[in-house]
C-alpha cells in the first residue's frame, strides 16, 4: 500500500514538470460535418493506399502498387474523391498541396511500372516518399474541425 503522504509530493512534482499541451497552431479549416466526414474518409482511404502501395512494393508487384497509386492517389482519383467540390472549401496553400500530392502519385505510379521492367527500386521509393512528403505538409500545416 501507498502511504499518501509520500505519494502527494510525488505527484506534485510530477504535475509541476509535465510541459504544458503545446497549441495547435496549424491553420484551421472550417467546413460542413458532411464535408468534414468526406475529407476523412478520403484521408483514411489515402492511408490505406499507401499501405497497399507499400504491400505490393514489397512482394515485387510494382504493376499493382502503379494501379493503386493512379486509381485511389493519382491524378485519376480526382472524380472519385469528389475533390472538385472539396476544393472550394479549402484554402489555397491547402488546395495547392493536395495537388501536387496527386500529381506525385501519377509520378510514383510511372516509377513503379518503370521498377517492374529496371528493377530501379530505389528510383520508385523516392517517387513514394515525393507522395508522402506532400501528406506530411499538409496535415502539418492544417487542421479540420
Amino acid at each position: 500500500m501507498r502511504h499518501p503522504v509520500l505519494f502527494l509530493p510525488i505527484a506534485a512534482l510530477l504535475l509541476a514538470t509535465t510541459p504544458p499541451a503545446l497549441a495547435d497552431e496549424r491553420e484551421l479549416v472550417k467546413m460542413p460535418p458532411r464535408m468534414q466526414a468526406h475529407m476523412r474518409a478520403n484521408m483514411r482511404d489515402h492511408l490505406l493506399a499507401v499501405h497497399e502501395i507499400q504491400a505490393a512494393m514489397a512482394r515485387g508487384d510494382y504493376e499493382t502498387a502503379a494501379r493503386v497509386a493512379e486509381q485511389r492517389l493519382g491524378m485519376s482519383s480526382l472524380e472519385s474523391h469528389g475533390a472538385s467540390h472539396m476544393a472550394g472549401v479549402m484554402p489555397p496553400g491547402m488546395r495547392a498541396t493536395g495537388t501536387a500530392m496527386h500529381r506525385a502519385a501519377s509520378r510514383f505510379a510511372v516509377s513503379a511500372q518503370e521498377a517492374g521492367v529496371d528493377r530501379d527500386l530505389a528510383r520508385a521509393v523516392a517517387a513514394l516518399a515525393e507522395v508522402t512528403a506532400q501528406c506530411v505538409a499538409c496535415h502539418a500545416a492544417y487542421r479540420i474541425q
